[in-house]
């Protein structure tokens, strides 16, 4: 079913492809060339050879270094178009949003597809709510999406490429180093430095990385097996709480920059980090609160 939900965000990126290349900017055929390379991998990846992906991700690379992926004209809605949705819609617009958390976990616990799938669930329920929310035509579906890809531009793959990152670093034996270097830090049987340096750990890779997910198995592997583990720490527990405490560093890192450089960008703030510096007091108590809740409750 994954293939499914990846083959649905190609076709979004095969959009975007067409939107740039009917513009009249200068850059409109790398950036549809960017857009169409992406789609391809998306969605036939995993009938690919190995090295026609590793070649399409290097030109993604290139066309990404090299400033030619950018965004095209879009047709927004006008300030009073703007103003008047809200008066219409008001606080109802949020029930899209906060329902895809809600159904993520249902779809996660209640059915036999797996995580990745009860988020593409969860995203169709959301995209149906909002149509009913919003009574807006179906056809916006695929056109506020195309514009939404095509202003996040680049930053969008991020996630993926993170990811793939931990993945890289796991296999590269670097949760060895780090639990190598760990036992010269964490004292034999001190349960709470061991559940300190681990939150820490977290947070530093996911700080360098940008994405917690890609900081967790690299943690996990270094200092969670070797010494949480050991001590009798519920693995269900160090998995909830390590993934959480990993965001406190995605909250203030200009890496996960769909997280905190897109907001300003769309908000055409005038600091770009304005996000991040609003999130830092939240990150240290977040940070403080997941070392308590491990300690106390994890063993």
């Amino acid at each position: 079913m994954i293939e499914i939900f990846y083959s649905l965000i190609g076709v979004i990126f095969i959009l975007a492809a067409i939107k740039a290349v009917g513009d009249t900017a200068p850059h409109r055929y790398w950036t549809a060339a960017f857009w169409l390379i992406l789609a391809v991998i998306f969605m036939a990846g995993p009938h690919l050879p190995g090295w026609v992906s590793g070649a399409g991700i290097l030109l993604l690379a290139l066309l990404s270094g090299s400033k030619n992926v950018r965004a095209t004209k879009n047709n927004v809605p006008t300030e009073e178009e703007v103003k008047h949705n809200a008066s219409v819609i008001g606080g109802k617009v949020f029930i899209p949003v906060l329902s895809l958390a809600l159904t993520a976990f249902l779809a996660a616990t209640l059915l036999p597809f797996g995580a990745s799938n009860a988020i593409g669930i969860s995203s169709i329920i959301g995209i149906c709510l909002a149509l009913f929310v919003t009574r807006a035509p179906v056809k916006y579906i695929l056109w506020d999406s195309t514009r939404l890809v095509d202003t996040v531009g680049s930053a969008s793959i991020f996630p993926q490429l993170l990811a793939a990152l931990g993945a890289l670093f796991t296999v590269a034996g670097v949760g060895k180093v780090i639990a190598g270097l760990a036992v010269c830090i964490i004292p034999p049987d001190n349960r709470f430095i061991a559940v300190v340096v681990f939150c820490l750990g977290m947070f530093l890779f996911a700080f360098i990385m940008g994405n917690a997910f890609a900081a967790f198995s690299v943690i996990m592997v270094g200092i969670a097996v070797p010494f949480l583990f050991p001590q009798g720490a519920n693995p269900t527990i160090i998995g909830a709480l390590g993934i959480s405490a990993g965001y406190c560093g995605t909250l203030c890192t200009p890496m996960a920059a769909n997280f905190n450089i897109l907001p300003a960008v769309l908000l055409e703030t005038t600091d770009k980090y304005i996000v991040i510096k609003s999130q830092i007091s939240l990150m240290l108590l977040l940070l403080v609160t997941h070392i308590l809740l491990i300690n106390f409750f994890a063993y």
